[in-house]
């Protein structure tokens, strides 16, 4: 790992007022060497190494609350998670924005392309929208 990105993996840590524990900089680590988001399951291939599958499910958790990363819908029953962007924080979430998914390679990408205004009928309230996207990506096409 760069020092570049330890030292921004530790002042996130800070910032988000989380202990600096292995587990947490390889997962940061993992994020931010990845092309889109990652699943689960993703962490041991990547890492590998054998990590316990409880203390992921809990760090993937603690990044959740504190808008370090967010979560993203997908067809199946899988959960797919990314970074979010600088603004976000754990009292102010912000992840509207479309998530691609390439039919090819399987990748799971952030646009930055804003969600597309919704016009419920009337009696309808939305508390959150998620567009996902799914084609082939320009690595593919």
């Amino acid at each position: 790992m760069s020092n570049k990105n330890k030292a921004s993996i530790t002042e996130l840590l800070r910032e988000s007022k989380l202990s600096i524990t292995d587990t947490r900089v390889k997962i940061l680590e993992l994020f931010m060497n990845s092309n889109g988001a990652l699943e689960h399951s993703s962490f041991e291939k990547l890492a590998g190494q054998s990590f316990d599958r409880v203390t992921v499910y809990r760090t993937l958790q603690t990044f959740l609350d504190k808008g370090i990363i967010h979560s993203i819908p997908t067809t199946d029953t899988s959960i797919r998670y990314a970074l979010c962007r600088s603004e976000c924080s754990e009292h102010d979430h912000h992840d509207h924005h479309v998530h691609f998914k390439c039919e090819e390679c399987g990748n799971t990408t952030c646009l930055d392309t804003e969600v597309p205004d919704i016009h419920l009928p009337k009696g309808y309230a939305a508390h959150n929208v998620d567009v996902v996207v799914s084609g082939v990506c320009k690595e593919c096409k």
